[in-house]
């Protein structure tokens, strides 16, 4: 154990993130979830430091366990490579990048029921329809809390520079490939995004966002080293 390195950047994120996990649930007078969790950017309950905190909230312990354990297994890698400053830019970029591809489906969603993106004052009594009553209320009362589109930036990042680094993946027996594995991740996220399941809590559009960001990322800053055992000299 005493080998075991978390770059400042990587470590300073899991401390953030733990503590205001724990504050969440040990103080509830103080309202964490929503003060800092974002919501719609036109709902009454939106500020404006919510598209930063929002990264460092999580719903429940295996939302904020997946987080952190892939936070620490490959932001570790990446910082290692990069450097911290670089990182974090990355970090932050791709976790905005998220949020406003999910923001952008929201407001879709409010212009197909309205037909232009409206103040959430009034609009009630412009709804008959109790499917896009519910839609309106989904979209405007709901928040979205997690690092989880900066993770998948991560993640996108990690399968450019290391193609045929071998994961292990819950419930498949063998190592596969980052260059097999995280494609095929990206195109589950897609189509549980597209078809919507009644009950799925889920921003899809977020981790598809964030993971877009980071591709883009990746291929401007033009990282071409792939030695995967930089990161132990």
């Amino acid at each position: 154990m005493n080998n075991i390195y978390i770059p400042p950047v990587v470590k300073n994120l899991l401390i953030i993130n733990i503590l205001l996990f724990v504050a969440t649930y040990l103080l509830p007078n103080l309202n964490l979830g929503n003060l800092l969790a974002v919501y719609y950017f036109d709902s009454p309950n939106f500020r404006f430091w919510q598209p930063i905190t929002y990264m460092f909230m999580h719903g429940g312990i295996g939302h904020i366990f997946f987080n952190m354990f892939a936070l620490y297994s490959f932001g570790s890698l990446l910082e290692s490579r990069w450097g911290a400053k670089k990182f974090l830019t990355f970090y932050f970029i791709t976790g905005l990048g998220a949020l406003a591809l999910q923001m952008a489906v929201q407001a879709y969603e409010v212009h197909s029921v309205l037909g232009q993106v409206t103040m959430f004052e009034g609009w009630q009594k412009q709804i008959s329809s109790e499917e896009a009553l519910g839609t309106l209320q989904g979209v405007y009362g709901s928040q979205m809390v997690g690092a989880s589109g900066a993770i998948f930036g991560l993640l996108v990042a990690f399968g450019m520079l290391y193609p045929n680094a071998e994961l292990l993946i819950l419930f498949i027996p063998v190592p596969v490939k980052a260059k097999y594995i995280i494609p095929v991740y990206i195109l589950i996220e897609l189509s549980l995004g597209i078809a919507q399941i009644q009950g799925d809590s889920i921003a899809h559009y977020a981790h598809l966002g964030g993971a877009l960001i980071g591709f883009i990322l990746v291929k401007i800053w033009k990282d071409k080293n792939t030695n995967f055992y930089t990161y132990y000299e």
